[in-house]
């Protein structure tokens, strides 16, 4: 039976992207459309052949749907996917859950107490450049991890093929570390494999958004262990790159090919020589797991306990370059 889908919202510049996912999948059907925006709605349902509701209470009342992707803008998720939390509804939802982590609290707790599926799209923790990477570390080839770094940038800015409303503040929650930045925030959390103590962040304004569209965030840990976050829109030609370094070796990839190097005093060459890791083949997308997971009946736990995590990071980088000094954190909190 086709797990029901309605799409709320297209705001993100993602969401068609999603929408295929669904139209994709042989087990779901997209059925619904709401959007903030009735124009952009309408024109989203019209392609689509499905109702459009110019009330999101009377989509999510219908029992003809099970489930809702959520492409609302950032400030709007809490409300958006408590009422789709409320209704009995499954949730996939483009990151961040929300901007602050109270927000991200209630929505958890809502979607717990409903005993609902709910996903977070992380694409990135499924590429097969980063399970690789995980196996190198899971292996101890580099040794002790002492500094992790990864960049991911664009030229949106610079180009104007971003929509406008990515550069409002209050609809985004920030600019290109809370949008762009997600990605190499929460690989780079990964990589260093332990809890992060404090939060230093640095925003440029090149074009003069309202949102920063240049940032660099560095990542403090109690072992010494340095974590180095960069986006940018302002960026022609930079690639995806991602660099671990350790106590025994080093690993590089996309400098700039679409290759993963190492050189570890632990390989069987004992570190005279670099050379290239094989990578592994993805694994299957955030989208396909959250469908997986509402037919078996199963919750995705470290998918969720990740998106938690980098709310908490985000919201720590944002005050950081509001107040201009570095943000200590302790366990799930961030201190004063």
């Amino acid at each position: 039976m086709s797990i029901r889908v309605g799409k709320i919202s297209f705001w993100h510049v993602h969401a068609w992207e999603y929408t295929e996912q669904a139209l994709n999948h042989p087990d779901t059907v997209v059925a619904a459309v709401w959007d903030e925006d009735p124009v952009r709605g309408q024109a989203a349902a019209d392609k689509l052949g499905v109702p459009f509701y110019a009330s999101l209470d009377e989509m999510l009342s219908s029992d003809d749907l099970d489930a809702v992707i959520v492409d609302a803008p950032t400030n709007r998720h809490k409300e958006v996917i408590l009422k789709a939390a409320q209704a009995g509804k499954h949730i996939f939802t483009e990151k961040v859950i929300a901007p602050t982590v109270q927000e991200v609290d209630e929505i958890v707790a809502a979607v717990s107490d409903r005993k609902l599926t709910f996903v977070v799209s992380l694409p990135r923790l499924n590429a097969g450049y980063t399970l690789a990477i995980q196996d190198i570390l899971d292996k101890g080839l580099l040794g002790k991890v002492t500094y992790a770094r990864v960049r991911l940038s664009h030229n949106g800015a610079l180009a104007n093929w971003l929509p406008e409303h990515f550069y409002n503040r209050e609809q985004c929650g920030g600019g290109a570390m809370i949008d762009l930045g997600c990605h190499p925030m929460y690989l780079t959390r990964l990589f260093l494999g332990e809890e992060i103590t404090g939060v230093s962040a640095n925003f440029g304004y090149v074009t003069g958004k309202e949102v920063e569209d240049n940032a660099v965030v560095t990542l403090q840990t109690a072992s010494g262990a340095v974590g180095v976050v960069e986006a940018g829109f302002v960026n022609s030609h930079s690639p995806f790159t991602i660099e671990v370094h350790g106590t025994e070796g080093t690993l590089l990839y996309g400098t700039p090919e679409d290759k993963l190097l190492l050189k570890s005093n632990l390989d069987e060459n004992g570190g005279k020589t670099w050379r290239e890791y094989p990578l592994r083949s993805n694994r299957e997308s955030a989208f396909d797991q959250w469908v997986g997971h509402i037919q078996n009946g199963t919750t995705a736990g470290t998918n969720v306990q990740t998106a938690i995590e980098l709310t908490r990071l985000m919201e720590a980088a944002n005050r950081s370059a509001q107040e201009g000094r570095v943000i200590p954190l302790e366990g799930s909190a961030l201190l004063p």
